[in-house]
């Protein structure tokens, strides 16, 4: 009888333990890697190698593509799609876990094609490229205060 008891509540801990671990904690609907460190200015980035120049460029690049699609619902990590009302189902997860996918597949193609064209360009029009898309992530940062 006591094995028998033992055995059921061994059991219970388990489908328990089994029903815990498959609740899916919600997901980011923008990567958590989305930030800049350090913004520049038109004077630092002109002391710069040309190579440092190019990681920059791509890596602004990679911020504002895995930023921009989601504008309409977040401009910072942490938003799920729980604090947004979208229902956490298996389709809506799969969505998001399908666009994340595509989006490290297309960032792979495209820094591939960066780091064999962009040394060709001109620096300046790197430090310009840079500027730019530095200022365009600052602006992002703060829509967010527009509603």
């Amino acid at each position: 009888m006591k094995s028998n008891l033992l055995s059921l509540c061994f059991l219970f801990i388990l489908i328990s333990g089994i029903g815990y671990a498959q609740k899916k904690q919600p997901k980011s609907i923008i990567d958590t890697n989305v930030g800049i460190r350090k913004y520049h200015n038109k004077e630092e980035l002109d002391d710069m190698a040309k190579g440092l120049l190019l990681g920059l460029y791509i890596e602004r690049i990679e911020k504002l593509i895995k930023l921009m699609p989601y504008i309409a619902f977040a401009t910072k990590p942490g938003i799920t799609m729980t604090t947004l009302g979208i229902p956490d189902n298996g389709d809506n997860r799969k969505a998001l876990d399908n666009q994340y996918e595509a989006t490290a597949e297309f960032l792979a193609v495209n820094s591939d094609f960066q780091r064999r064209l962009l040394p060709y360009s001109d620096t300046d029009d790197l430090v310009s490229a840079i500027i730019f898309y530095e200022e365009v992530i600052k602006s992002l940062h703060e829509y967010g205060k527009f509603h």
